[in-house]
């Protein structure tokens, strides 16, 4: 006798259904977290050795739930975060089990990261960085800081940076009249210059004879920070009642079509102040009329 769609499709979900029940999903074990590089967490999990080996699908809900909430999931037994770690960090995971179109999941197992130890308000504030491409073809970086204000007076900064797998420390320093580090200038760096939307991750600590210093870390998108330079070769001349002004794409790795000019003129006689755009900036050449 012949079975009909609906009757077909009631009998494979109540199948896949009483299968499910016969079915218990274990939460994977040894679950743990490692600081593997500045601002950079690897999670590490095992499968729960009891979970059975069958014909059906096993991936992991990985859910971070501070410094900044994320979910996702993965068929791997690993993952690495980045995200800043002053203020601890706390992930959690659990098993999904896939079958013939349904879902179980088991319950969650939770890992933590202290955050560092370090007396309150040593910390710097208003970290600021910016990048430059140089006339060497690198990218140079330059940030700035406010020491905390719990810090003694004897405190010493260091910061550091990393950009994909390179760290480098900071060895030239600017300090303020306490002799504490506040700025710091690498005149090149191994920021690839053409890259989009990486981060640059930078890093400061700190030392005292009276107080533990506590760390501070943040993410920088390099496109973000990126300082334009300033126009090449700028010329200014008179011819008959215009001024003809001329100059050169700045250094950088973003072409033409990307720039675009803005003048700034005063009249000295006058006083008066114009603000001019150009929007054809492959001339580079304005012919700006006097009046």
């Amino acid at each position: 006798m012949a079975i009909g769609l609906n009757s077909l499709l009631d009998y494979c979900t109540k199948n896949s259904s009483v299968f499910f029940l016969t079915v218990q999903v274990f939460p994977p074990v040894n679950f743990t977290l490692t600081v593997s590089a500045l601002a950079q967490v690897l999670l590490r999990w095992k499968p729960s050795p009891s979970q059975e080996q069958k014909n059906y699908t096993i991936r992991y809900d990985v859910k971070i739930s501070s410094p900044v909430f994320e979910e996702y999931d993965t068929r791997k037994t690993h993952s690495f975060q980045t995200a800043v770690l002053h203020n601890g960090f706390s992930a959690h995971v659990r098993t999904l089990l896939f079958h013939k179109g349904l879902q179980m999941a088991s319950g969650w197992v939770t890992a933590e990261l202290q955050p560092p130890p370090g007396a309150e308000d040593t910390a710097v504030t208003d970290l600021s960085c910016i990048t430059r491409f140089t006339i060497s073809g690198a990218v140079s970086l330059h940030c700035t800081w406010l020491p905390g204000k719990g810090a003694p007076e004897d405190t010493k900064y260091f910061l550091f940076y990393r950009y994909e797998t390179y760290t480098e420390e900071c060895q030239d320093y600017i300090q303020d009249k306490w002799k504490r580090n506040i700025e710091c200038r690498f005149s090149a760096t191994h920021i690839v210059p053409d890259e989009i939307d990486e981060l640059v991750v930078i890093h400061v600590n700190g030392s005292s004879k009276y107080a533990t210093i506590k760390p501070f870390q943040q993410l920088f998108n390099q496109n973000a920070i990126e300082k334009v330079n300033v126009p090449r070769n700028v010329t200014a001349f008179l011819e008959q009642n215009d001024l003809v002004a001329t100059w050169e794409k700045p250094l950088s790795t973003f072409p033409k079509g990307c720039f675009e000019y803005e003048f700034y003129l005063i009249n000295l006689k006058s006083g008066n102040k114009q603000v001019i755009a150009s929007l054809v900036p492959k001339h580079y050449t304005l012919f700006l009329p006097l009046s």
